[in-house]
């Protein structure tokens, strides 16, 4: 397991899902960077009301953007042999999505569902949703997390398959350029029985869809 753990660690740190980034600037180089942007939009950063603007959205993006300093594979580290012959589906629907896009830095806002068919080990469900959200806190294209997502718990569970789908909104094209708001834009990955078998991927879409 511990082979398996350092593994995902290594393809979680890899370009393939997460690009090399250099060493951090400090909190006060962030915070100048903040009052630069202030006054590049045309307002003088020391006026009252934004004294403490710079600081506040450096604490903010430590929100935001927390999943780089969390690895995906310790959520999924700690599984269970115990499964009691269950060989069902295993299913976690409309787990809250919000993530910026790393285009223009603006959030994306949703839906995740994520499933898979359980071999010899299971996990606990919430570990399922803490995957989605350490790839969510990270500037993302919607594609690539999806695909993040399944690959992490193909890796750490060695399920027969994996279907995960999202469902955002993108502020980016609700509030610039085109301005359409409401647009969802959806994603899918599938792996092992779900990609190869249609029967169990259209099972994965009518739960997720359920009655709605």
């Amino acid at each position: 397991m511990d082979a398996i753990v350092k593994k995902i660690s290594a393809v979680a740190k890899s370009t393939v899902l997460e690009p090399v980034t250099p060493d951090r600037p400090s909190r006060e180089e962030a915070e100048e960077a903040v009052r630069t942007l202030i006054a590049w939009a045309g307002d003088d950063p020391s006026r009252q009301g934004l004294t403490d603007t710079p600081k506040r959205v450096v604490n903010a993006f430590l929100e935001f953007f927390s999943g780089y300093d969390e690895d995906p594979a310790d959520a999924l580290s700690r599984t269970f042999d115990e499964v009691g012959g269950y060989d069902d589906i295993v299913m976690l629907r409309d787990i809250d999505v919000h993530s910026h896009c790393e285009h223009h830095m603006i959030p994306f806002i949703g839906r995740a569902h994520v499933a898979y068919y359980p071999t010899d080990r299971i996990v606990g469900i919430s570990k399922l949703a803490r995957v989605v959200e350490i790839f969510a806190r990270r500037l993302q294209t919607q594609e690539t997390m999806t695909a993040q997502i399944a690959e992490t718990i193909d890796m750490a569970l060695r399920p027969r398959g994996v279907a995960v789908m999202i469902e955002a909104v993108h502020q980016c094209m609700s509030l610039r350029g085109v301005q359409k708001p409401n647009v969802a834009t959806i994603t899918t990955q599938f792996t092992g029985l779900f990609k190869d078998n249609a029967a169990a991927q259209q099972k994965f879409m009518l739960l997720a869809r359920g009655d709605r």
